[in-house]
């Protein structure tokens, strides 16, 4: 675009700018901060962008166009002109008859996937009337204890129409296996389903801790979900690699980047040594990052992920399929920067992040409820979050060009920073052995506290403004408009799951059980197995314990 006098004109003029109109009036007037940094503090943000800080970019090799590699302006050639971002609005509660009554609402609002919230109990691979589940039935999302409550959820929703999500990791082999039998039972081809398990279990280590089994047979897990959904439900993502909660943790846009990458090929190596080929399963991984508050911090960093997972694939694993090197994601909007006080402040914090990763090119979107803070959002809330989302593609005219952002000088500045920055990272990384031995060493985890514990600081001593909390405050009563799982709808569920247990053929369950033990102890892949007793409608608990009595428990 420029030549190099165009360059050293430009260079010129900023210098003069710098001294004659800029500098001045910072001498006499000064500016808001001693220095302006990127949300996470991670990239210096200059006073002003030219052309020359841009001047090293080669557009074929670096940008590119939509849907050719290296695929910084997005995975399809349209993009949005095409077919807007799935809609996918996070959702369970309670029981599955309540979570099958949210669903139906949301779609009914014309919600476009189906994202499924799972409580504490079902996450860690315990049932209802586990001592380990008590308070905690349905408070986080929906309980799920056997496929008879899989089989609620989904009544009347057709399986071979609607895309759905299922935040679920250590067990989500069991909640997968569940879906499977969901489809089977009501005669949907398993080639028909579609959706995605986050079965992110690296990430669990670092940042969530709802793990049940030690890193190599956890890793085993997945490996053999790759290759029975390669096989058997082709059009299923098979991981959802997630950012979103490194992001939550504390970490920088760039260490939600490098680490998040670093879990993917993890994943992939693992897969590979099992013996499977890199391209039958990484066009089905999908990964699932956040959306902060810093608009144009959000969209260099989306750039900035698809550019260098198409490096990734290619360099490290030598995947030929295109598939196989786009990088596709989900994107949730940022719960960590909600808050309690002044809740309809969240709205709003919740539009600038949901129109990041739309300007950024995600491939589907949750938008957080206003109260989200202080309990399961209300259905009013959810139809705002949703609405919130239909503006966005309707109304605001973001989703009419693809990638518009393209082209300016400090988002393809801060796209190379961050990939810079990133790639410094996971250097690091592979220096430590790789991701899940810089995760079992506490390095991964020791980076992110220690930009939690900066941030925090910066809240407390008024640094960092976070309006309605340290400034802009008001006087105001609590909410009391708020979502709640009673003691008597525990209970309910307890008594099904009871239930359930008397009226099953259990000699079916043990013998489903067993087969599943020695599975495990051999090398076959598990999921079949896993799928059988779901059928047998073995619980989730069951299940995870057959499992746990030969992989044992991790204990961090």
């Amino acid at each position: 675009m420029f030549d190099a006098d165009d360059l050293e004109e430009i260079r010129e003029g900023h210098d003069r700018w710098a001294d004659d109109t800029y500098g001045p009036t910072v001498d006499r007037f000064g500016e808001r901060n001693e220095e302006f940094t990127t949300d996470t503090g991670g990239q210096t943000v200059e006073p002003l962008y030219t052309p020359a800080d841009v001047s090293d970019i080669d557009h074929g090799k670096d940008v590119g166009y939509p849907g050719e590699q290296p695929y910084t302006r997005g995975v399809y050639s349209t993009m949005y002109r095409g077919r807007l971002w799935t809609m996918r609005q996070y959702a369970g509660m309670g029981t599955a008859a309540e979570t099958n009554e949210r669903f139906n609402y949301l779609m009914d609002e014309g919600q476009t996937g189906l994202s499924m919230a799972f409580d504490l109990p079902t996450q860690m691979g315990y049932d209802s009337d586990s001592e380990m589940a008590q308070g905690e039935v349905g408070k986080s999302g929906v309980a799920i204890d056997s496929l008879d409550d899989m089989e609620t959820v989904f009544e009347g929703i057709p399986l071979d129409e609607v895309s759905t999500s299922m935040t679920i990791n250590a067990p989500a082999s069991v909640l997968l296996a569940m879906y499977i039998a969901v489809g089977d039972k009501t005669g949907v081809d398993r080639e028909q389903l579609r959706g995605t398990i986050q079965n992110d279990i690296l990430k669990e280590y670092i940042a969530r801790n709802t793990y049940i089994f030690p890193p190599e047979p956890s890793m085993r897990i997945i490996t053999d979900i790759f290759e029975f959904c390669a096989e058997e439900v082709p059009n299923f993502n098979t991981i959802s690699i997630s950012g979103y909660h490194i992001r939550e943790a504390g970490a920088t846009a760039a260490q939600e980047l490098a680490f998040t990458l670093g879990d993917g090929l993890e994943y992939v190596g693992a897969a590979i040594e099992a013996g499977l080929d890199v391209d039958d399963f990484a066009p089905q991984l999908s990964f699932f990052f956040n959306a902060h508050n810093n608009i144009l911090e959000e969209v260099a960093k989306f750039r900035a992920a698809r550019r260098m997972w198409y490096k990734l694939m290619e360099e490290r694993f030598g995947a030929e399929k295109p598939a196989s090197k786009q990088l596709k994601f989900h994107t949730q909007t940022a719960g960590s920067t909600l808050t309690a006080q002044q809740v309809e402040n969240n709205v709003v914090r919740v539009a600038y992040q949901a129109l990041a990763a739309v300007l950024g090119g995600t491939q589907s979107l949750h938008t957080n409820g206003k109260d989200e803070a202080l309990s399961l959002p209300t259905e009013q809330s959810v139809r705002t979050a949703l609405r919130t989302q239909q503006i966005l593609a309707h109304e605001s005219g973001a989703a009419d060009t693809i990638d518009p952002l393209a082209g300016s000088y400090y988002v393809e500045s801060l796209t190379d920073d961050l990939e810079a920055e990133a790639f410094e990272l996971l250097e690091r990384v592979d220096e430590r052995g790789g991701m899940r031995q810089a995760v079992e060493d506490q390095w991964v985890q020791r980076q992110i506290q220690d930009v939690a514990f900066d941030r925090q600081r910066e809240i407390e001593t008024g640094e960092r403004i976070i309006v309605g909390v340290n400034e802009f405050e008001v006087d105001e009563e609590p909410k009391d408009d708020i979502e709640e799982v009673s003691e008597e709808e525990q209970r309910e569920q307890r008594e099904r799951l009871q239930q359930l247990r008397e009226n099953r053929d259990n000699d079916a369950v043990e013998g489903a059980l067993s087969e599943l033990r020695e599975a495990a102890e051999g090398e076959e892949n598990v999921m079949p197995y896993i799928v059988d007793a779901v059928k047998a409608y073995a619980t989730t608990g069951e299940i995870c314990n057959a499992m746990r009595d030969v992989f044992g428990e991790y204990r961090g």
